[in-house]
């Protein structure tokens, strides 16, 4: 970006600097590192060999709001990666944002999905 100075003020749009998704991005990680530990423990701990064990396991409030979060964080994480990739890759302007939109929407309809199926348990 390019920018002009004049008086020692610089004009122009300023873009944005990534720091911010850097941050998010490995907060969302951290968040499914944590959530597959407690699930990994979960399931070395309960019996899990029918529906009824995954059941009580999912029955459980903390467990449906610690997963709930995991799952939101899972789909920021995947829109900041996707995001990136249609930004890098593909160069027209219009192709690219019909891929954003379509993404946009197979992850808030794959979130909803999940916390649907979590919270009807």
């Amino acid at each position: 970006m390019v920018y002009k100075r004049e008086s020692g003020i610089s004009s122009g749009v300023v873009a944005h600097n990534g720091l911010t998704d850097w941050v998010l991005q490995r907060v969302t990680a951290s968040i499914l590192v944590i959530y597959t530990i407690v699930l990994g423990f979960e399931v070395f701990t309960i019996e899990l060999g029918s529906f009824e064990g995954w059941v009580a396991v999912f029955s459980q409030v903390w467990m449906r709001v610690l997963s709930t979060l995991a799952s939101i964080a899972l789909i920021y994480h995947a829109w900041v990666g996707i995001r990136e990739i249609w930004m890098d890759y593909v160069q027209p302007v219009k192709i690219r944002l019909s891929l954003q939109i379509f993404s946009i929407g197979w992850l808030v309809g794959c979130g909803v999905w999940m916390i649907f199926i979590l919270w009807k348990i």
